[in-house]
């Protein structure tokens, strides 16, 4: 792990790791560089794969202005000073959820930056009901006392969504979300995210900043049973961009992990397309 630092003078976790050509992952809401893991074991050796944890999240400073600092086109910034940092002129997006609407304003913002993105269960419109699942526990400490104790909170809560992950497999993923301290087990990233993200009010229009992907090669995966991108927008994002390398992920919600068939399948795709 490595660090660089913000022009507001924070100091921001990466990952740099691999050889060819650059991928950038950029993780969901409440995640950081660890969730993309499974993915960097299976794809590794192929691409030089450089992971980021946003700004409140994993080891990255936390924002002493939350309502300010957590938000997409801030976050997007700091990418930028990231791609800048190593001097990279272009990568190819990895951008899970959040990470995938940061890859799309980055497209309106600095789309000569972007060799290609790949949009892991996320589009231009967000189902409320997604919405509503991660206000149930966004900023909140678990009730969960261990990590064994999470994984089974895990393994019941996304028993629909995730029906082949098991508990020892959720314990792997509770330790990438939490540690375990003296009362209980902490976030790895700013409870104050909530705060921001009930600051920022109801979902934008994203329509715009997918249009703005319009001439890269574009890859978008969803989860078969994920609860933010319906299948409905999915099918309209692929009517809208007919070029688009698209694929469901069976047995997957929100979000799917990235080390799937399909997922790999997707990504190799999307590279020789960026090639």
């Amino acid at each position: 792990m490595t660090r660089f630092t913000t022009a507001d003078g924070l100091s921001i976790a990466y990952d740099d790791a691999g050889e060819g050509a650059p991928v950038l992952c950029i993780p969901g809401l409440t995640r950081d560089m660890r969730d993309f893991e499974p993915f960097m074991g299976q794809v590794g050796g192929e691409v030089r794969l450089i992971r980021i944890s946003l700004r409140g999240r994993g080891a990255s400073d936390r924002d002493p202005n939350p309502a300010e600092g957590y938000t997409v086109p801030v976050e997007a910034g700091d990418v930028v000073a990231l791609l800048d940092h190593l001097g990279l002129d272009k990568v190819t997006v990895v951008g899970t959820s959040r990470g995938g609407i940061i890859a799309m304003v980055l497209a309106a913002m600095v789309k000569d930056r972007l060799a290609g993105v790949l949009l892991n269960d996320i589009g231009p419109e967000i189902a409320t009901s997604g919405i509503d699942a991660i206000m149930t526990y966004l900023g909140r400490r678990p009730a969960a006392r261990t990590l064994d104790q999470a994984a089974q909170g895990l393994a019941r809560f996304h028993a629909k969504a995730f029906p082949d992950v098991t508990v020892d497999d959720w314990r792997i993923w509770a330790a990438r979300w939490f540690e375990e301290g003296e009362d209980g087990l902490d976030l790895r990233y700013d409870p104050a995210l909530r705060d921001a993200v009930e600051a920022g009010g109801a979902a934008p229009d994203l329509w715009p900043v997918f249009a703005a992907l319009e001439g890269l090669p574009l890859a978008a995966l969803r989860g078969e049973n994920s609860d933010l991108l319906t299948a409905e927008t999915f099918t309209k994002m692929q009517t809208a961009r007919p070029d688009m390398i698209a694929a469901a992920v069976p047995k997957r919600g929100h979000v799917p992990f990235l080390d799937e068939p399909e997922s790999l399948a997707t990504f190799r795709a999307l590279m020789e397309k960026t090639a």
